[in-house]
């Protein structure tokens, strides 16, 4: 892997917006319905497990737990291997890892085994696929993006759906020794996901170019300064705040449901109808989305949605009945779907192409550490109190903070300097014209060339060359 050229997006590359990337949207769609439904998903095993090894609820719940703390704490390692070896390299591995963990987890002996090899290797594995196909994402798509985000989004509900039935048919039929063994073959569909990956070739450019080129400076394998730009902190500091309470109620509407009287399976078919609306959700909102009005506003659309999922949280501590909670989970669905679709897409829009292998990896880390306090600390209220209306409202409460803190932040403190960003670009790009002018014939014939070329491709981006919406949040 070393004498892999890594993919880092080269800046003279447009965004084809089709074509190829459409193969790179079905990998992202499979990884993301991986990456998200897994952990749930293997959750359908764990009576069997506490039968074999003797153990309580809590301790197999660590195998979720562990898989989630590695996708998101992970996020910092995955960017420095994407920045160092490309995006294709690093998923092939992650695939082979996430795989490997599942089939060692089936020769198990003892949970602490299964927490090393199935949360830890499998974890670490999907970590490696997720990010790498969010940023290959970003960089095929541009004026679709929005829909393709929601599009590759709507993997999770829907591998959560196809993920927990199948699991306990194999459970019945297999054991959950087999299970494991069929689960880790099926895992390995993450490598042929990474072999989709294929890098955007930069143009090609002449003999004389090639050696300025090859002085560019090193890239960095962790771009720190993307904490300088103050979208960026604003974001991640809303983000984290929205991940404290944004998954307590999915957790808990199934044992809010048992504790009213209803049967186990009346029960379950909630999170069945949250799923089945979350489907459509985030598609339709990542059309919403790459609205031309919309897009702009992007931002605030994404705060809207967060501040929809949090009244939802507040107006569901007061079902009392199963018909309440069914509303309940149908309007908790659209506004997750929503936030779902557009969590990654304002995230490119703020630090753009070229940092977001960086900034994705910091922020998933700060939500790791959100992510591991949030149902905890909600499980430790409902103990203290006895009644999930406290958890949900603490849940809403969290939710809806982090929309205020994001449009307030996003309206005071970033809308005032939109503008500075391209007034830097634009001298930057003023002082290589002023130092052009002092090369020597044939570099001016060569710069002539590419500077025909830069303008016979430049009206095709989208017709926005200057004020580029996507900046502009």
């Amino acid at each position: 892997m070393g004498a892999v050229v890594a993919d880092d997006g080269p800046s003279g590359v447009k965004a084809p917006d089709g074509g190829w990337g459409w193969a790179v949207l079905f990998g992202c769609f499979i990884i993301t319905g991986f990456s998200y439904a897994f952990p749930k998903a293997v959750s359908v095993f764990f009576k069997e497990l506490i039968r074999e090894f003797g153990i309580g609820y809590s301790d197999t719940a660590w195998i979720s737990s562990i898989l989630l703390a590695m996708l998101y704490g992970t996020g910092p390692l995955c960017s420095v291997c994407v920045n160092r070896f490309g995006c294709r390299p690093v998923m092939l591995v992650g695939g082979l890892f996430a795989s490997m963990g599942m089939v060692i987890a089936s020769f198990c002996t003892s949970i602490v085994q299964i927490y090393l090899t199935a949360g830890v290797i499998t974890g670490l594995g999907l970590a490696l696929n997720f990010q790498p196909s969010l940023i290959m994402l970003n960089r095929y798509f541009d004026k679709r993006r929005p829909l393709a985000n929601g599009l590759s989004a709507a993997g999770s509900p829907v591998f959560l759906c196809a993920l927990s039935p199948l699991g306990q048919i194999l459970q019945h039929e297999y054991g959950w020794r087999g299970g494991f063994l069929i689960l880790g073959g099926m895992l390995l569909n993450c490598c042929v996901c990474g072999a989709l990956m294929r890098p955007l070739e930069p143009p090609k450019k002449s003999e004389a170019t090639k050696e300025p080129a090859e002085k560019k400076v090193k890239k960095k394998l962790l771009d720190f300064s993307v904490f300088k730009d103050g979208g960026f902190v604003i974001y991640t500091l809303a983000a984290s705040i929205m991940v404290l309470g944004l998954f307590v109620p999915p957790v808990f509407v199934v044992s809010y449901a048992k504790d009213l009287g209803y049967q186990d399976t009346k029960a379950a078919f909630l999170l069945t109808i949250l799923g089945f609306i979350d489907i459509f959700a985030r598609p339709i909102c990542g059309m919403v989305a790459g609205l031309k009005w919309v897009r702009p506003r992007c931002v605030y659309l994404f705060s809207f949605a967060m501040i929809f999922n949090g009244f939802t949280d507040l107006m569901g501590s007061m079902s009392v009945d199963y018909g309440g909670l069914v509303v309940f989970c149908i309007f908790f669905g659209i506004s997750y779907g929503m936030v779902g679709a557009l969590q990654f897409e304002v995230l490119m829009a703020i630090v753009g192409t070229q940092k977001f292998s960086s900034a994705i990896g910091l922020v998933l880390l700060a939500e790791a550490m959100a992510v591991l306090i949030g149902p905890p600390s909600a499980g430790k209220l409902l103990d203290a109190t006895g009644r999930y209306m406290f958890v949900f409202i603490i849940a809403g409460i969290e939710v809806t903070t982090s929309a205020l803190v994001l449009a307030l932040g996003n309206f005071f403190c970033i809308k005032k300097k939109l503008e500075e960003p391209h007034t830097k670009e634009e001298a930057a790009e003023r002082e290589e014209l002023n130092k052009s002018e002092d090369k020597t014939p044939e570099d001016a014939k060569v710069d002539s060339i590419e500077v025909e070329q830069f303008l016979k491709d430049e009206p095709e981006k989208n017709g926005e060359v200057v004020t580029n919406p996507e900046t502009c949040v």
